[in-house]
């Protein structure tokens, strides 16, 4: 099974350390720490172990240190940076694990940029080496680049000559839309094993600066100080430590101290419950601080973002989750004011964009969602982003027998603005695109308990069956979605999913990593003489010449 939970302590390939405003997360790769047998990670290479650390890591500077206003990202070896993902690594994993591997390296580089922008912690990388494939690709989730100015040192991105396949982390989409370089000098780049270095990568645009290797620390540690001091994170506050997450796994499901997850692996299925509050949760700065991770908000966006990752990584084959909530609707209604009053309290702004990207988890993880909106349900405020990731929903239109609870729905103002998707808009404002009358007529019904005629006029629910069919058309929906294709039903959803404007983060997620995905199964680069199976054996591929 694979792990997502890590601590500082039990890193084995990146060394965290700070002087005052400024974090160094330095990467040290231990060639015999690989997360399955078969490679050694050298040349600073990475799996998906060495990037599991690289979350945790960035998510721990957020969380337990609001002091730090700016982040070098550098190696803790001599003349290299990092050689990008694991070439035998990746001729060793199966497709469904390479493709993993890709989208979770994506969002933790998103959720750099992320840091960068929304919690003012600035990334600077120092590329003390060569960088090259997804090493530069990891460089270009940073605000500032610097390259030592050796001779030697270069960055590059060689999938394509190299491999036959593509840069797996969002490096075509940030060199052009990110760094504005021309495309001219991008094809040129992208088709160049051995990179670009010195004035050449400045002119370029592919770093920000090159300094020689006698000043290269002196200028780090300078720029470092100009990007924290730029920050309105608090110099003088505590964080809080993300204990360790509480959970037991066994083959029936998962349990969590606020979510459950159950396995129907005869269908397919993981039934999902997520679970509100049972008290009202702390109001005040000093209180939510005091709480720590068992802020209820924290609690349930850590649980998720757990629950998520190991379905993702462990149950590849239950291809339908299930989405219910229960508990009381008041207590996170509350949970949701206290998150909006307090908006410009550094922890509870750091809350609100974690949940903001585990909710963006979902949305670009291939599997079928679907909610079901039933008695004693609690699709509020926060909660109800989960109605709103689903495919399809279904909410029970009266009672059923021996439970007289109506199912509702209720919106609160976190729900207009809190948790954009990948495409820049709210999920209520891709379900109603172009169509301001109806988000605005959702919008008035802020804080009201919906019934399901209402949310299904609304436009807030797919379908309102009352008791009497409600079960046959449950299950026809569950039925129907396990007898189609898997691949078509991924296809489809990434389709779907991101209607409205494109952004560097659905260029990623939906054109960069769909070609991927297609790539990686391609005998020129997975075949028995293709590029990534007989790299590093000096036989040369064998390419099917036919474009289409």
């Amino acid at each position: 099974m694979i792990e997502f939970r890590t601590h500082p302590d039990r890193y084995k390939h990146w060394k965290l350390s700070f002087d005052g405003p400024v974090a160094t997360l330095a990467m040290d790769v231990n060639e015999d720490g690989g997360l399955q047998p078969g490679y050694q990670l050298k040349l600073n290479s990475y799996d998906l172990g060495v990037d599991i650390e690289l979350y945790d890591a960035t998510q721990r500077l957020r969380f337990e240190h609001p002091e730090v206003g700016a982040v070098v990202l550098t190696s803790g070896k001599d003349n290299v940076f990092c050689a990008g993902a694991n070439i035998k690594m990746l001729g060793l994993a199966a497709h469904a694990e390479k493709v993993n591997f890709c989208k979770f390296t994506n969002e933790t580089r998103n959720g750099i940029e992320d840091a960068s922008k929304f919690s003012r912690q600035a990334y600077l990388c120092a590329i003390n080496g060569t960088a090259a494939g997804g090493g530069y690709e990891l460089a270009l989730a940073a605000d500032h680049i610097m390259l030592v100015d050796d001779n030697a040192s270069a960055v590059s991105l060689p999938e394509v000559p190299l491999l036959a396949v593509l840069p797996g982390t969002g490096g075509l989409t940030r060199v052009v839309d990110k760094r504005k370089v021309r495309r001219d000098h991008a094809d040129f780049f992208c088709t160049l094993t051995e990179g670009i270095k010195g004035a050449r990568a400045v002119d370029w645009k592919l770093v920000d600066e090159v300094v020689p290797k006698s000043k290269m620390a002196d200028a780090v540690a300078k720029r470092a100080r100009e990007l924290a001091a730029r920050t309105d994170r608090p110099a003088a506050a505590s964080g809080i430590e993300l204990t360790e997450l509480s959970r037991e796994v066994n083959e029936d499901g998962v349990e969590y101290d606020h979510l459950t997850l159950k396995f129907d692996r005869a269908n397919n299925v993981v039934n999902i419950t997520v679970r509100a509050p049972s008290e009202p949760v702390p109001q005040s700065p000093a209180e939510i601080h005091a709480a720590g991770t068992a802020f209820w908000p924290l609690a349930v966006a850590r649980e998720l973002d757990d629950a998520i990752l190991h379905l993702r990584a462990n149950e590849q084959a239950l291809g339908l989750w299930v989405v219910r909530t229960e508990g009381d609707p008041d207590l996170v209604a509350q949970a949701d004011h206290v998150l909006a009053d307090n908006a410009g309290d550094w922890l509870v702004r750091e809350v609100t964009l974690y949940l903001k990207r585990v909710f963006k988890r979902i949305d670009v993880t291939s599997r079928s969602v679907i909610a079901m909106v039933e008695p004693g349900s609690c699709f509020t405020g926060t909660l109800a982003e989960l109605l709103f990731t689903a495919d399809r929903s279904f909410m029970l239109d009266g009672v059923l027998e021996g439970d007289n609870r109506p199912a509702t729905v209720r919106l609160t103002e976190m729900n207009f603005g809190a948790y954009p998707m990948c495409n820049d808009l709210t999920r209520l404002e891709t379900r109603f695109l172009d169509d301001a009358k109806s988000v605005e007529a959702v919008r008035a019904k802020i804080g009201a308990d919906l019934t399901a005629a209402e949310a299904e006029a609304l436009g807030l629910v797919t379908f309102a069956p009352d008791d009497i069919d409600w079960g046959d058309e449950v299950r026809i929906a569950i039925e129907e979605r396990a007898s189609l294709s898997a691949d078509a039903l991924t296809g489809m959803e990434a389709s779907l999913r991101f209607a409205g404007p494109e952004t560097l983060e659905t260029k990623i997620f939906g054109r960069l990593t769909a070609w991927q995905n297609w790539i990686f199964q391609r005998p020129n680069a997975v075949g028995e003489e293709g590029a990534l199976k007989l790299f590093g054996t000096g036989k040369r591929p064998a390419f099917d010449e036919n474009r289409v």
